[in-house]
C-alpha cells in the first residue's frame, strides 16, 4: 500500500535535503528565483502561517504563505477552510509554476478527502513545460498513484509508481519497485499483454513486459532466466535491470519439487471412501496425462490411523506427500508447536507435503502448503468479483445454518477490507419465513406499514403499490439449489414497480446438475461462481459425467481438486516465492500465499435463455 500523505509527502524531510534543488532529468532546469520560505512541508500551525502572510508585503511570499496554511489546514483536517483559502486566492496566484503546481496538488488532495478522485485526477494536469524541483514531482506521482488506487485501476497505478521511482533515492526507489512489481502480480497474462508496447512510456511498458514474462515463462526456470537476460538487454536502463523486484529474485533463487516417488493418503476405505474416489480418479487422471513414466505415485488409507499411514508412505522412500483429505485426519499429522514438531524426513531431507485441506492457526513451514476447496475462501473471492464490478452496496441473503454463517462472515470480512464499509447481511430460514425475511430485507414490509398507516389515518379508501430499497445495488445469495428455486422467484416479486432490479449473484452451492432447460430459464440474469470446468465445460467434463453419470458438482469439484494436484507438486515451491505465479488449473486460477496457501479464483457465468454462459474473469 502507498503510504498516507502527511506534511512529510512520501520521503523524510531529512531526505528531501538531497533531492530538493534536484529536477529531473526531463524536466530541465529549475526555477532560478530563489526564496527562504519552503513549500516541501507545514510544520507550524494554519494561523501562524496565515499570521505571517498578513505581514507580508510582497505577493510572492505571502502567497507562499497561504499555500502553507492551507497545507496545514489540510493535515489537520479542516478542507473547507483550506479549500475556501485556495478558491480566494486562484485568481491572482502568480504564474509561477512552483506555486501553480502546488496550488493544484492542494486542491487535489482536498478532492481526495472528499471522495472526488476523478476530480482530483483531472485537477493533477501539470503541463509538460513545467520545471519543478524533485520533491514537487514526487508529490504529484504519488497523490496520483493513490488516486488510482482507490479507484481500483492498477494499471494507472502502476504508470504513475513507475514515474515515482524515478525522482527518489535509491533506496527509496527500490521500495517503490517492489510495491510496483506487488501491484502487477494479481494481474492476468493478457491484461498485462495489452500494455507492453508502450513506446511513449518505456519504464512503465518494461514493467509489463518483465512481468508478462514471468507469468508466461514461471512453469519452466530455465526458460525464465533466458527470457529475464534478453529483457535486460532490451531494456539496459530501466530500474529491473539494474535490480530485480525482491520478490523475483526469490523465486529465481528457489529450486522445484522433482520428486520421483509421489504417496497419496486418502481414505480409502469405509465412509468416507466415497469422498475420497473423485479425488482419487483425478489425481491417477492428471497423472495419466503427464506421461511422466519416471515418477511413481502411490496410495495409502488413512481411515484407521493417518499417523500410521503416514509412517508407511515415509518407508516407501516418498519424496513427496499429497493429502490427507478429512480435517480431522490433516490435524493428527499437524501441530502448531513447532518447538516440539520436527517434520518426518526421508534420508535426512524434509518431505515437502501439500494438505488437502486447511489446518486453523498453522505455523507457516516452507515445505508444507494446503489446498482446500472452502466455502469460506469462495465468498472472498465473490467479495472481489463485486467489488470488480462496480458494486458498491450489496445485500447478502444467505441460509441461517453453519455454512451460511460462515460464507457471510468470510464475504463480510472481505468486503470491509475493501471497501471500509460493512456488508448487510440478512439469514433466512426454510419455508414461509424466507419470504419475510426477503421482505424485510428489501424494505418492503415498512413500506406497506406505512401504506397501512395512512389508510388508516386517511380513513378512506387509497390505491398505492409497495415500494422496495433502491439504495443497494447487487444481492449475493449463499443458499443451496433447493433453496434457490424459491429464494429468486421471492426476490423477483417483491422489487417493486418503481425500482430497477438490482444483479443478482450466487455461490456454487447453488449450481444445479443437469437443471434442465426450464429450471436454467428461471435463473435468467443470475451471474453464479464455481470452478472453470463446470463454468466452462470441456470434452473431458463430458467424459467424466459419461464414466461418473451419478456424480454431482461436489464430487465433480474434487475430482478437479485432485487432478490439480498432481499438476501442483513441481510448482508450489516457485507459486510461494512468487506471488503472481498462477497456474490455471481445473478448479480454478491457483495461486499461493506465503504462508503456503493455495488460493482459488473461481470463473463466472450468467444465466441467459436457459443457457449459463460464461463471463470474463
Amino acid at each position: 500500500m502507498l503510504k498516507s500523505l502527511n506534511t512529510t509527502k512520501l520521503i523524510s524531510i531529512a531526505m528531501f535535503s538531497a533531492v530538493l534543488f534536484g529536477c529531473a532529468t526531463t524536466t530541465g532546469p529549475v526555477q532560478t528565483e530563489s526564496t527562504s520560505i519552503s513549500l516541501i512541508s507545514a510544520p507550524l500551525t494554519s494561523a501562524q502561517y496565515l499570521t505571517k502572510a498578513k505581514a507580508e508585503k510582497n505577493q510572492q511570499p505571502r502567497e507562499r504563505y497561504l499555500l502553507l496554511a492551507a497545507h496545514a489546514m489540510i493535515n489537520a483536517g479542516d478542507v473547507n477552510t483550506a479549500d475556501q483559502l485556495l478558491n480566494s486566492m486562484q485568481a491572482t496566484l502568480l504564474p509561477i509554476s512552483e506555486l501553480q503546481a502546488e496550488f493544484k496538488y492542494l486542491k487535489a488532495r482536498i478532492l481526495k478527502v472528499q471522495n472526488r478522485n476523478d476530480e482530483a485526477i483531472k485537477s493533477l494536469d501539470y503541463p509538460n513545460n513545467w520545471r519543478l524541483a524533485n520533491w514537487q514531482w514526487v508529490s504529484y506521482y504519488q497523490l496520483k498513484a493513490q488516486l488510482y488506487q482507490e479507484r481500483n485501476q492498477p494499471i494507472e497505478e502502476v504508470r504513475q509508481l513507475s514515474h515515482l521511482s524515478q525522482y527518489l533515492p535509491m533506496t527509496q526507489a527500490n521500495e517503490v519497485n517492489d510495491n510496483i512489481w506487488r501491484t502487477l502480480q494479481p494481474l492476468a497474462e493478457e491484461t498485462l499483454k495489452r500494455f507492453t508496447a508502450d513506446k511513449d512510456d518505456p519504464i512503465f511498458a518494461g514493467w509489463l513486459q518483465l512481468a508478462y514474462l514471468t507469468k508466461r515463462y514461471a512453469v519452466d526456470p530455465n526458460q525464465l532466466v533466458s527470457q529475464l537476460s534478453r529483457w535486460q538487454q532490451q531494456n539496459p536502463s530501466h530500474p529491473a535491470t539494474r535490480k530485480l523486484p525482491t520478490d523475483l529474485e526469490n523465486a529465481l533463487n528457489t529450486k522445484p519439487y522433482r520428486p520421483n516417488n509421489i504417496a497419496v493418503l486418502l481414505p480409502l476405505s469405509g465412509p468416507r471412501a466415497v469422498i475420497a474416489d473423485p479425488v482419487k480418479q483425478g489425481i491417477m487422471a492428471s497423472y495419466l496425462a503427464q506421461n511422466a513414466n519416471d515418477v511413481k505415485v502411490n496410495f495409502f488409507d488413512t481411515a484407521q490411523d493417518p499417523k500410521a499411514a503416514y509412517q508407511t508412505a515415509v518407508a516407501s522412500g516418498a519424496e513427496f506427500i499429497i493429502g490427507p483429505l478429512l480435517p480431522e485426519s490433516v490435524a493428527a499429522l499437524h501441530t502448531t508447536d513447532t518447538s516440539t514438531h520436527q517434520p518426518l524426513t526421508n534420508n535426512g531431507q524434509v518431505i515437502p507435503q501439500l494438505f488437502l485441506n486447511s489446518v486453523k492457526g498453522a505455523t507457516p513451514n516452507k515445505d508444507q502448503f494446503y489446498f482446500a476447496l472452502s466455502p469460506s475462501d469462495e465468498a472472498n473471492d465473490a467479495a472481489n468479483r463485486l467489488f470488480k464490478d462496480g458494486i458498491k452496496i450489496p445485500l447478502i441473503l444467505a441460509s441461517n445454518d453453519k455454512l451460511g454463517h460462515n460464507m457471510a462472515d468470510s464475504f463480510s470480512k472481505t468486503w470491509s477490507e475493501l471497501t471500509q464499509s460493512p456488508a448487510e447481511v440478512h439469514f433466512y430460514d426454510a419455508g414461509d419465513k424466507m419470504k419475510v425475511t426477503v421482505q424485510k430485507a428489501l424494505g418492503v414490509i415498512d413500506s406497506k406499514e406505512r401504506i397501512s398507516a395512512l389508510k388508516r389515518l386517511l380513513n378512506i379508501p387509497i390505491k398505492a403499490d409497495f415500494r422496495s430499497r433502491r439504495d443497494i445495488d447487487a444481492i449475493y445469495m449463499l443458499s443451496a439449489s433447493h433453496d434457490l428455486a424459491l429464494l429468486k422467484p421471492f426476490i423477483d416479486v417483491n422489487f417493486s414497480v418503481f425500482t430497477q432490479p438490482v444483479p443478482l449473484y450466487a455461490s456454487s452451492r447453488s449450481h444445479l446438475k443437469d437443471g434442465g432447460r426450464e429450471a436454467d430459464e428461471e435463473l435468467n440474469n443470475l451471474t453464479i461462481s464455481d470452478i472453470p470446468w463446470l463454468i466452462r465445460p470441456d470434452s473431458d467434463t463430458r467424459m467424466v459425467s459419461q464414466l461418473w453419470p451419478t456424480w454431482s458438482n461436489s464430487k465433480k469439484r474434487l475430482y478437479s481438486m485432485g487432478y490439480d494436484a498432481i499438476d501442483l507438486v513441481g510448482k508450489l515451491a516457485q507459486m510461494r516465492a512468487l506471488p503472481g505465479y498462477q497456474l490455471n488449473g481445473l478448479s480454478g486460477v491457483l495461486s499461493v500465499t506465503e504462508q503456503g496457501r493455495v488460493n482459488r479464483q473461481l470463473s463466472w457465468g450468467r444465466y441467459q435463455r436457459g443457457n449459463l454462459k460464461p463471463l470474463s474473469q
